[in-house]
């Protein structure tokens, strides 16, 4: 497939790996912040390749996995207890929430349908214009085009059955939340290139300056990783700091003007919660209030107290990338896909996910 094999090149990885052994002269502790990239790191087996001296740390760039159990909570009683067809993707049905997952009360009766876009659930509030349709639209800038047209489909179609419940995450401010921590040693960033293909790059500017740290927007495949982290080592190296764009054969700087102006119609910025991290100010969308009608926030206003996350999940750590995966001490035991005690676990781009299904050895875990 054009642009895919040209991209898993073994000759250009071998030639980035080198000029990284070349090159990298002190200790460089690096994140991605996507969780996609992160399993392309794994699963490709980058991170024993890479110099002993870098070190990759895992980041919150995973929606489902900051997505808080109130919100998912909400969707369970919205299904269970509402009786509204409860619309998802269909990696949020594992996710557990305090007492249940969506995929549990779907085995309990609730009507809760996996779906691959937002506009289908439009199509479901027509045809079923006496049920409730919710959609849970969770995701970075990513997908927040698709969810805002929703809203406004529904909108032209006169419906008054169609919601979304909004757990929108924005990544800048994530960024800068995790370096504010004390206990965090990053000293780059790999930014998420599909974040920056909808949003464009001059929101990373700001941090860049504030924080001094090199931040390399990047792509998801193994020469676009490496190439994303010998940029950044080179900055480090020489002591740069600058923000970068390795993606350039899909991120403009000013990202997708279209995919902008149908956010801001519909969402607006607001300090949201994230699942082990705790409250980010400015670091969410929630739907305008001129649609509210459309926010099954607003629309059902159920109030679920919050819930505790598990003691003995260390999600947060490993989300911050102070702690890797296999540190966790239930990692393959109490805590599995099929068990999971937190959301990276069970999330596509989870973290612990990426180390339980692609890392075949203790050796490949320990290394980087």
């Amino acid at each position: 497939m054009k642009y895919i094999n040209e991209y898993r090149d073994p000759q250009l990885v071998q030639q980035y790996l080198a000029e990284l052994h070349r090159i990298t002269t002190r200790p460089w502790t690096i994140m991605e912040v996507c969780g996609g990239q992160t399993h392309s790191l794994v699963k490709h087996g980058i991170l024993r390749l890479l110099p002993e001296l870098i070190t990759m740390v895992h980041g919150p760039g995973c929606p489902v996995c900051v997505t808080p159990l109130n919100l998912i909570d909400k969707a369970v009683h919205l299904a269970l207890d509402k009786g509204v067809i409860l619309c998802s993707f269909g990696d949020m049905l594992r996710v557990p929430g305090s007492k249940m997952s969506l995929l549990e009360a779907k085995a309990r009766g609730a009507d809760v349908r996996i779906l691959y876009s937002p506009l289908e659930a439009v199509k479901l509030a027509e045809q079923n214009p006496t049920r409730e349709v919710v959609f849970f639209a969770v995701g970075f800038e990513t997908t927040a085009p698709a969810n805002a047209l929703s809203v406004l489909h529904a909108q032209h179609a006169g419906l008054t059955n169609y919601s979304i419940l909004a757990s929108h995450v924005l990544v800048p401010p994530a960024i800068a939340a995790v370096m504010s921590d004390d206990d965090v040693r990053i000293q780059g960033f790999l930014a998420a290139g599909h974040v920056c293909t909808i949003m464009g790059m001059h929101e990373y500017q700001p941090l860049v300056d504030d924080l001094k740290i090199p931040i390399v927007v990047t792509g998801f495949e193994p020469v676009d990783l490496l190439q994303g982290i010998l940029m950044t080592v080179r900055q480090l190296e020489a002591g740069r700091y600058e923000l970068e764009n390795q993606y350039s054969r899909v991120v403009h700087p000013d990202g997708n003007p279209h995919a902008i102006a149908v956010i801001r119609e519909v969402f607006t910025t607001t300090d949201r919660e994230w699942r082990g991290i705790g409250n980010i100010p400015g670091s969410g969308y929630e739907v305008k209030e001129a649609l509210a009608r459309f926010d099954a926030n607003r629309k059902f206003a159920v109030n679920i107290p919050s819930a505790r996350e598990s003691e003995e999940c260390i999600a947060g750590l490993v989300l911050k990338g102070i702690k890797k995966p296999h540190e966790c001490p239930q990692f393959g035991k109490k805590c599995t896909p099929q068990n999971p005690l937190g959301a990276p676990m069970v999330s596509s781009e989870g973290a612990c996910a990426a180390y339980y299904h692609f890392s075949q050895t203790l050796e490949e875990l320990t290394s980087k």
